[in-house]
């Protein structure tokens, strides 16, 4: 199938669902959680300027500094060396946003709780409240964060865009010892709260890594359902999917610890210190790159899972592939979303870097949304031209520690 042919079969698959699954109706009923014009309301001449001024990004002549009222997120990363330079550098992510909430808490909650069907004074009710200041919060935009990597490297990180996110490659200092991982610390006022520690993977140029789908691969999302979705996001415990922490834990003993991890998810940046928390209980470290588009709104988080997904993770591999292209690839995803056409597409592309694609299949119903994304038909049109060898569905994850065991002794 030719690759527009394949592309409009994927929008066309994630259409078909959000229309069966009404996913347009539940983002029209949660769209009044949405304050876009909060900010801009709240500020006085001063920070109205700086508001505009934020629109230029990096080059901003008049950026903020993090307060004390202020939350800070800094995201784990990975380190690799310049294709260039042979040099250390990392992509550093630091989010900035004030611990005031752009509506009221109270409202929000409501709207969410309606959906799940939840009464007030649902003892799920404070659960909802606690996760939902993640879409709540105002953001910082045009704010830059100190930081400093290894006690001594002093690093400037902004200042942030429109969605109060910032994104720097950053030089680093020579790294030496067996330590793996390096802790970089945010240099902010006392009051300043959120992730204000963040880790630092080092990754020589060689090896092994792995990239691997969060939503329904590693965590129990339900993608393929609106209101799933919510209770999975607002409601639940964090679940794993059965099977796959074992699997994880035996691809790292596998493949050594000095091998990379990425969790490539289409959910928000909202959900970091969520998803973070999730990752540190359940799988190896990591770094979680996610969406940064929807910032404070909840209709965001389900068109974020369900549209554009394919585009995005291509993306993201893409970039991935710019730092380390001669590492050996295990791709992990499921059914659920595009992660199979993501990962054919990007075989094709770099055939040499993709060694092992691993696709769950996702036989509930309200998280795959459609019987027919488990068709054998769609996998052999996803894959085509992938070699029958490198790319494996499974429903029980103990059934790829032969194929990861194999693979990895084939590599030697």
């Amino acid at each position: 199938m030719a690759p527009n042919n394949k592309r409009r079969a994927t929008l066309m698959m994630q259409e078909q669902t959000r229309q069966e699954r009404q996913f347009h109706k539940t983002e029209s009923d949660l769209s009044s959680v949405e304050v876009p014009t909060a900010i801009s309301a709240k500020l006085g001449t001063v920070g109205k300027l700086r508001n505009i001024l934020s629109y230029l990004g990096k080059k901003n002549p008049l950026p903020q500094t993090v307060t004390k009222n202020d939350t800070v997120w800094l995201l784990d990363n990975t380190a690799y060396r310049s294709q260039t330079t042979g040099k250390w550098e990392a992509e550093y992510v630091a989010a900035v946003f004030s611990q005031d909430a752009s509506c009221v808490i109270a409202d929000a909650v409501s709207v969410v709780a309606k959906q799940l069907g939840l009464q007030k004074g649902d003892p799920d009710y404070p659960t909802i409240e606690e996760r939902i200041k993640m879409f709540t919060q105002d953001i910082k935009p045009g704010t830059t964060v100190k930081a400093v990597h290894r006690e001594s490297f002093t690093l400037r990180l902004g200042p942030g865009g429109r969605n109060g996110i910032s994104t720097d490659i950053m030089n680093l200092p020579r790294h030496e010892g067996d330590d793996l991982v390096i802790p970089t610390v945010a240099k902010v006022p006392k009051g300043t709260d959120g992730i204000l520690e963040m880790r630092t993977f080092f990754a020589e140029a060689e090896g092994w890594a792995v990239i691997s789908d969060v939503d329904d691969t590693i965590k129990i999302t339900q993608t393929g359902d609106p209101i799933g979705i919510l209770r999975s996001t607002f409601v639940d415990t964090p679940a794993v999917c059965p099977g796959m922490p074992e699997l994880y834990w035996h691809i790292q003993s596998a493949i050594k610890d000095t091998s990379p991890w990425f969790y490539l998810s289409a959910s928000p940046y909202n959900l970091y210190p969520f998803l973070r928390e999730f990752r540190e209980e359940n799988y190896p470290h990591g770094t979680i790159v996610l969406r940064d588009s929807s910032w404070m709104s909840i209709p965001g988080l389900l068109s974020n899972l369900t549209l554009g997904t394919e585009d995005y993770k291509v993306d993201r591999m893409e970039k991935i592939h710019s730092w380390l292209p001669k590492r050996k690839l295990i791709l992990i995803g499921d059914s659920t979303q595009s992660d199979p056409e993501s990962y054919g597409e990007i075989y094709r592309t770099h055939p040499d870097w993709v060694k092992v694609i691993l696709i769950r299949k996702v036989e509930d119903i309200a998280a795959i949304g459609i019987e027919s994304k488990n068709k054998p038909e769609r996998f052999e049109e996803a894959f085509e031209d992938v070699p029958k060898d490198v790319w494996h569905v499974f429903t029980n994850p103990a059934e790829c520690t032969t194929i990861i065991d194999k693979a990895v002794a084939s590599s030697k």
